[in-house]
């Protein structure tokens, strides 16, 4: 299947992939901000559009038939394009407050990315947070040893997130690496997916601390009975194969392994 490709380059996303278990800080703060406006969504509402760029993820909310009805019983009129960027706002505002104190890399992190390192590959990472965000998160990450070598946000691709290739196409630019298939896009949605797929790079989707699998920390997902666990990963993992996944791994820490098996065309 992958016969004289070799991987160059690994591209993770940020939060729900390398740092923030299950996106806690971004869906906490979706949750928060649509409360205050009297729009009250599911957990499961609010991570459908993860990955996306945030601007549009409050677009995807408020197209939701749910959201639609409440904001209708709340304001007698739809949502408009001015309510967007006044709940993005908010939304900003907020986040920024808490997105450094979600910024410590997950267990597995910084072992994974060492090993890859270690067999020659370029490390990069896209993301729905902006630049002014991720001036918060990166230098904590980097104090746990975590360290990528570019990070690409929409605000630098013109404001177009995932699932646009824009942002991955930037980080093969910056880190020098082509074709896209010398990628392998790594993360936690559905959206994350689609960039790789959209960029001709092959895309890995994760399971454990993911936002597909919806579990807020690790604590919650160690507690699931072994058999619920197991449907829910198998879900999670159906899903990620419809929307194009090349692999799902149970955990970042298996990368290094496939990355060797990819690049040595051994069988994984």
């Amino acid at each position: 299947m992958h016969k004289n490709l070799s991987i160059a380059a690994v591209i993770f996303d940020w939060a729900g992939t390398t740092v923030d278990y299950g996106s806690h800080a971004p869906s906490a703060v979706f949750a928060q901000v649509f409360a205050q406006h009297g729009v009250k969504l599911t957990a499961a509402q609010i991570n459908g559009p993860m990955g996306l760029e945030k601007k549009a993820h409050i677009r995807s909310l408020l197209s939701l038939e749910t959201a639609k009805e409440q904001w209708q019983a709340q304001y007698a009129r739809e949502a408009t394009e001015e309510d967007i960027n006044t709940l993005y706002e908010e939304f900003e505002d907020t986040l920024f407050k808490v997105v450094a104190d979600r910024a410590a890399p997950l267990a597995g992190v910084v072992e994974t990315v060492s090993a890859l390192r270690a067999q020659g590959i370029k490390i990069g990472s896209t993301t729905g947070y902006n630049s002014k965000m991720m001036e918060q998160v990166l230098p904590t990450a980097k104090a746990h040893g975590y360290c990528p070598d570019c990070v690409v946000t929409p605000d630098v691709v013109g404001g177009v997130g995932r699932p646009a290739p824009y942002m991955l196409f930037e980080c093969m630019r910056r880190l020098n690496v082509f074709p896209p298939r010398a990628v392998l896009k790594v993360g936690d949605t559905i959206a994350d997916v689609l960039e790789g797929k959209h960029a001709g790079a092959l895309s890995v989707g994760l399971l454990q601390g993911s936002n597909i699998l919806g579990f807020s920390s690790e604590e919650e997902y160690r507690a699931l009975p072994a058999d619920e666990l197991k449907a829910s990963k198998q879900a999670a993992a159906a899903r990620y194969k419809e929307a194009g996944a090349d692999f799902v791994l149970d955990s970042i820490t298996q990368l290094p392994s496939l990355v060797a098996a990819i690049n040595g065309m051994r069988s994984y």
